[in-house]
């Protein structure tokens, strides 16, 4: 199952709704040996909320895959980080 959730919200349909309710109905029987793609994926949100309904797979443009692991507070942290061990004596 591929739903497309930025194609889904684009028509007004809550993308990450149908996720959950896929996830849902699979988990209820157990049978369907079926992963779930959430594709066309927009936003880190997608990425996080798709994430935690359980989809199995998702398609992740290099944008939003670089905005997953581009955060001030961490880039700060590893300016510090690389400043204080440039200070160290090897």
């Amino acid at each position: 199952m591929s739903p497309f959730i930025g194609r889904l919200d684009d028509l007004g349909v809550d993308g990450m709704k149908l996720i959950r309710e896929i996830r849902t109905i699979y988990d209820n029987y157990e049978m369907l040996d079926t992963e779930i793609l959430a594709a066309s994926i927009r936003s880190v949100d997608h990425v996080k909320q798709a994430a935690l309904i359980g989809a199995d797979v998702a398609t992740i443009p290099p944008a939003v895959l670089k905005s997953l692991v581009k955060h001030a507070l961490t880039d700060k942290g590893l300016e510090q980080f690389l400043a204080d061990w440039g200070k160290t004596i090897l």
